[in-house]
């Protein structure tokens, strides 16, 4: 090849070729995963997968240092829509959850893939809703079907619709609220070896098999699982099909995606957004790296249980393995090495603001009872309270229980040894209303009350014979 720089010209070799490659603009980050919204999970082009086992196969091979393109379906595959009812949210099916991208098979720039014992580093370039597909939802279910942390108090199904703009979320249900997005992948994890998947399945069956009433959830009987035990029913196992000889052994032992776990997984930290790394540890050859369940926005805790503002999205990732790196920053707290967890490092890039109303909660539950340095009390407490409060701004409670799930809320645990009582706070930012909800005063009297707006309620559900129609706190029962 010849290059011309005014009237001479000059043979390009090989020095000044590999100079100009060094100069290049990055490429475009390599699809490894596609995904079309208009198709069901198991239709997609590339096989989705909804439960954790280390003999699902990687759906494709990527090298540390590439940066590479995962898209993904929202946590339930398209089965919530964008509609004017709650009847999906209220008789969803949860043996479906979660449909995970992947899994991906790590190798180093020679091609030996990540060993058992290393640490996998994952960084999110970017991330996003899928263009096409800028909307989202948050949702409070069924009592009977999946509860949620203030099920005693919000039994009803209940759903809001948001669309997004740009980097700010607003809803036709919470009207008055419009919020930036902390977007992030509620689920990053590596695929459980045998022993780990083993051990995963033992302590969660024995949790199962415990009588309900011993087991209290801030003074409230389970109205969930103990523990999502592994079952075939509406299991996804990437490219191991039903008809295949080894699906029936893997669907009854692989485990159900709902929980994090020493693998990461489910673990719905909403500060993992752009810039983030996460270190992974690595079980299986090759790490078999799976990801899904995008949120637009979460809060601390994401309360109503599907809290977070779920749609579909993309991330744009970069790899590195780290040899060893289980021993060396991993210390096991557990009778095997295989007891560990990952290690989080947020990104640079999140919203700012500067006024926040604190709600605190303390370890005395809603009936005066004194509990032992509970934080899940003092916690509940806490939500309570900001519920209570947003319900004099023209707010109902449903509608304020499902904005602390979803808008960029922060919850602390700020005391656990001043024994009894265990104190929590959960912080909102003021400025993503439209108006001053703060205590004030004016002309030197009293404010009794904030003016009241009517608001448009949150969607609800038709009436139905396979649930019994329940009455939520504000004594308003289901059409």
């Amino acid at each position: 090849m010849i290059l011309l720089f005014g009237a001479q010209s000059f043979q390009r070799d090989e020095a000044l070729e590999e100079i100009l490659l060094q100069n290049m603009a990055p490429l475009t980050p390599r699809l490894v995963i596609p995904i079309d919204v208009k198709k069901q999970p198991w239709e997609q082009k590339v096989p989705l997968h909804n439960r954790w086992h280390p003999d699902i196969p990687p759906v494709a091979d990527v090298t540390e240092g590439e940066l590479f393109r995962v898209e993904m379906v929202d946590w339930t595959g398209g089965r919530v829509r964008d509609d004017n009812s709650a009847d999906d949210i209220k008789f969803l099916d949860l043996t479906i959850t979660h449909y995970l991208s992947g899994p991906l098979r790590i190798v180093d720039s020679e091609g030996l893939p990540a060993s058992p014992g290393d640490l996998l580093a994952v960084e999110i370039c970017n991330l996003g809703p899928l263009p096409g597909d800028e909307w989202g939802y948050t949702a409070i279910f069924e009592r009977e079907n999946g509860g949620g942390f203030l099920t005693d108090h919000f039994p009803s199904a209940r759903k809001a619709i948001w669309y997004f703009e740009g980097i700010y979320a607003y809803s036709p249900q919470i009207p008055g609220v419009r919020f930036p997005g902390l977007t992030h992948p509620g689920i990053v994890g590596t695929a459980p070896s045998i022993e780990l998947l083993n051990i995963w399945n033992e302590r969660e069956k024995k949790l199962a098999e415990t009588s309900p009433e011993t087991l209290k959830v801030c003074e409230v009987l389970h109205q969930r699982p103990l523990a999502n035990l592994p079952t075939p029913e509406n299991c996804l196992l990437g490219k191991i099909q039903k008809e295949m000889a080894e699906w029936h052994k893997m669907a009854n032992e692989a485990a159900r995606t709902i929980p994090g776990r020493e693998n990461g997984g489910n673990c719905d930290i909403k500060n993992l957004s752009r810039g983030f790394k996460v270190y992974l540890p690595v079980f299986v050859e090759g790490a078999n790296l799976s990801t899904g369940d995008m949120h637009f926005s979460q809060g601390d805790g994401e309360v109503s249980f599907c809290g977070a503002i779920e749609m579909s999205g993309f991330l744009e990732l970069k790899c590195e393995i780290i040899r060893g790196g289980m021993k060396e920053y991993l210390t096991p707290v557990g009778p095997t090495p295989l007891h560990v967890n990952p290690i989080f490092e947020i990104g640079p890039v999140e919203p700012h603001f500067s006024e926040w109303l604190v709600f605190e909660g303390i370890s005395v539950d809603e009936y005066g009872k004194q509990h032992f340095l509970d934080a899940s009390v003092a916690y509940k407490r806490a939500v309570l309270n900001a519920i209570e409060y947003l319900s004099k701004f023209g707010y109902s409670k449903e509608q304020a229980y499902l904005l602390l799930s979803c808008c960029p809320c922060e919850g602390r645990i700020s005391g656990i040894v001043d024994s009894p009582n265990a104190v929590t706070t959960l912080a909102i930012p003021t400025a993503i209303f439209d108006q001053d909800i703060k205590p004030k005063r004016l002309s030197g009297r009293p404010l009794r009350g904030p003016k009241l707006r009517r608001l448009p309620d949150l969607l609800s559900c038709s009436n139905s014979e396979h649930l019994p129609v329940t009455q939520g706190q504000s004594g308003t029962r289901e059409p």
